[in-house]
């Protein structure tokens, strides 16, 4: 059905929406080869459970060590590591930072599409450690550029996001609206990395697409992410924190929808049509859904109340989102359409599931 020649590089494959990326392209009989530094930002046991799901060797203990037999030491940086369940799979860990190796790679592997999903995430984090989100968001991102244009891949996909519309209050939030007033360091790396991927375009006539996603939640999500937080803590009988007292709506989209669009994306690319090949679009549901039902279609999965602590707006935080998709329906005659009910309930079984 897809052309298994495509050789596609996914950046950020230990992730989320990586992650899932991964597993799709894979369905679909791409060759992959999925790259990460497993960074500790959140816990890293997660990371490398994803990786086994995709059947990348993660215990690398010494054999014969006389220390701990049970003690594993973590993946090898720099070394290409076959899946044990997909041959057409491969993983590296690898720093974006590290040009030199970063190149080495392009010029081995040969891709024809990068699907650039690595990055520091998180908006409150940025606010702790800005110098986190300079080097890998930036630093990192003009290396995959770098290497994109040395090496002449046929399309670059990266991740941007929604916080790059800032605190506006003009619903719905679309692609041509101004983005000059990010409000949070995080934002302000992803509106950057729509500008240097529009010269990059220009000058070098590279092809990229920008995805501006939509709180993406769902299974095997981040750890961060308020919806893992609130499931985590109403389980163990915990407050859960909720800014603003509740009153932000907020555009949840599932991962299977982002991936879903991604994939369409990948398939039949609208950008190269364009003069500048360069092309933005959002990926959202565009349903908002109030912070408080949200919380309340976890209670109704969970079958248990939350105990509910009620505190002002955070420093970074929006207080609504709503996306416009028509150029995603335009161009590819696609919606994300999977409702806070389904995708919460989904969630939370794989939650109660994976944690026992």
């Amino acid at each position: 059905m897809k052309n298994p020649e495509n050789k596609i590089l996914v950046t950020g494959a230990a992730g989320f929406i990586g992650f899932h990326l991964v597993k799709s392209l894979l369905k679909n009989n791409y060759q992959v080869v999925g790259l990460d530094n497993i960074n500790d930002y959140y816990d890293v046991s997660l990371k490398y459970a994803r990786l086994s799901e995709t059947g990348i060797n993660t215990d690398f203990s010494s054999q014969g060590s006389t220390s701990n037999s049970n003690q594993k030491r973590e993946i090898p940086y720099n070394t290409l590591i076959q899946s044990k369940k997909q041959p057409s799979y491969s993983f590296i860990r690898m720093h974006l930072e590290d040009r030199e190796q970063l190149n080495k790679l392009f010029e081995e592997e040969k891709f024809t599409t990068v699907c650039h999903l690595a990055a520091q995430a998180g908006v409150r984090y940025s606010i702790k450690n800005p110098f986190a989100y300079i080097q890998s968001n930036i630093n990192g991102y003009v290396n995959i550029l770098e290497a994109c244009r040395h090496n002449h891949i046929g399309h670059l996909i990266y991740a941007s996001s929604s916080s790059v519309y800032g605190n506006s209050s003009d619903m719905p939030l679309r692609i041509t609206h101004n983005v000059d007033h990010p409000i949070s360091l995080y934002a302000a790396t992803k509106k950057s990395n729509e500008l240097m991927a529009f010269t990059y375009s220009h000058l070098y006539n590279l092809p990229t697409t920008g995805l501006r996603f939509f709180t993406v939640y769902g299974p095997w999500g981040r750890p961060d992410m308020a919806y893992y937080i609130f499931t985590k803590n109403i389980i163990e009988g915990k407050p859960i924190k909720i800014f603003n007292k509740g009153h932000m709506h907020r555009d949840f989209t599932y991962i299977d929808d982002i991936v879903e669009g991604m994939n369409k994306i990948i398939e039949t690319p609208q950008v190269k049509k364009q003069t500048v090949p360069y092309k933005l679009y959002n990926i959202g549901n565009s349903s908002p859904v109030l912070l408080l039902d949200f919380i309340h279609e976890i209670e109704e999965v969970l079958g248990k109340k939350a105990i509910k602590e009620f505190l002002p707006m955070q420093p970074g935080d929006v207080v609504n989102t709503k996306a416009d998709v028509n150029d995603l329906i335009k161009d590819f005659g696609y919606k994300p359409a999977t409702t806070i009910k389904a995708g919460i309930s989904r969630f939370v079984n794989w939650y109660t599931g994976y944690y026992k």
